[in-house]
């Protein structure tokens, strides 16, 4: 029997990924979590068995597998949880799927899914760690983008499909936030490409604001939904969420030095101007702050799609445009 000692998601995950390679069966290990800091971390230290010492029913064809992501935030979901049972339930499953049972997880009633799905609900919920440890020390916007592409400073990474970082020049005069990408901007990859997008892109033109001259992004860089049997459905983010990835926004800004910064909705502008921002009061006013020399708050276009009928998405986008038009008076101001 191997005994093999882990504490985390992490050390269980590195462990596992040796004993695949050495074809290490499920029934031939005990999985152990250190009782105290000088407890030895795990016997993986030590030299691996000579070739040929697994039996040949338990090799894994291919230890290079590719892992499927829905059992590794399910893996993610259990570490937390107390029972030290998870580990050698997560190992079996594993074991299972690098042997080729590729369907597993898709098969509703199979015992250790089961357990492990039930261990994973009542695990403690990880407080998000934030951004700043994936944040480079940089005012270079593309390695910004580079970097964010792997950021995991809260828990809407395991379910987008990808970051969406900002778009734009770092020469931007403006720069515009909104709330967080919708849909469409996590299949695309790019801020306010989607129906808001839309809408974006047509008060900017009346407004007489080149789109390629400013710079989009959002407060929260990672879509937040919830499925229904047709689409996923947008969620607003929370305040944890907001904080976790604040730091991605204060890069944006020290990198561009905006001249304006334009909130785009009640969520953007609570995230910069305070939780007591009231949107419908201060909008379309320039307002002082650290931020940058000017900073105004305006509706977000999603605002005009959600409005009941015609005469209020009319009323909605002249709001919008009437800001936007002030935006462009400002910034054609040549400073100082």
């Amino acid at each position: 029997m191997r005994e093999v000692y882990v504490s985390s998601f992490e050390t269980w995950r590195d462990a596992a990924r040796r004993l695949l390679a050495e074809g290490v069966g499920p029934e031939e290990i005990v999985w152990r979590e250190p009782k105290a800091p000088t407890q030895p971390r795990t016997l993986f230290d030590t030299p691996p068995e000579p070739p040929g010492t697994a039996s040949p029913e338990s090799r894994v064809p291919s230890p290079d597998f590719m892992v499927p992501r829905a059992f590794l935030d399910l893996a993610r979901a259990v570490a937390p949880h107390p029972d030290p049972d998870k580990w050698k339930l997560l190992y079996s499953v594993l074991f299972r799927l690098a042997r080729g049972d590729h369907s597993l997880m898709l098969r509703p009633g199979d015992a250790e899914l089961q357990r492990l799905r039930r261990l994973a609900d009542e695990a403690p919920a990880a407080a998000p760690a934030g951004a700043e440890s994936f944040v480079p020390r940089t005012s270079d916007l593309e390695e910004l983008r580079r970097a964010a592409a792997s950021c995991q400073g809260c828990d809407l990474y395991r379910h987008a499909t990808q970051t969406v970082f900002g778009r734009g020049p770092a020469t931007a005069r403006a720069m515009l936030v909104g709330e967080a990408p919708g849909d469409q901007e996590d299949i695309q990859g790019a801020p306010f490409v989607g129906p808001a997008g839309e809408v974006l892109d047509r008060a900017l033109v009346e407004a007489g604001i080149p789109r390629p001259d400013v710079y989009v992004t959002n407060v929260v860089k990672h879509f937040k939904f919830v499925r229904s049997p047709k689409r996923r459905i947008h969620q607003t983010p929370g305040t944890v969420e907001i904080g976790a990835c604040r730091p991605w926004l204060d890069a944006e800004l020290a990198a561009i030095h905006p001249e304006m910064l334009v909130c785009l909705g009640a969520t953007a502008s609570k995230a910069l101007l305070g939780a007591g921002f009231r949107l419908m009061q201060e909008r379309g006013r320039l307002l002082k702050s650290p931020l940058a020399p000017k900073v105004l708050a305006t509706l977000h276009p999603s605002a005009v799609l959600r409005a009941e009928d015609k005469a209020g998405q009319d009323r909605l986008y002249g709001f919008l445009l009437t800001d936007l038009k002030l935006v462009a008076r400002e910034i054609s101001v040549s400073p100082g």
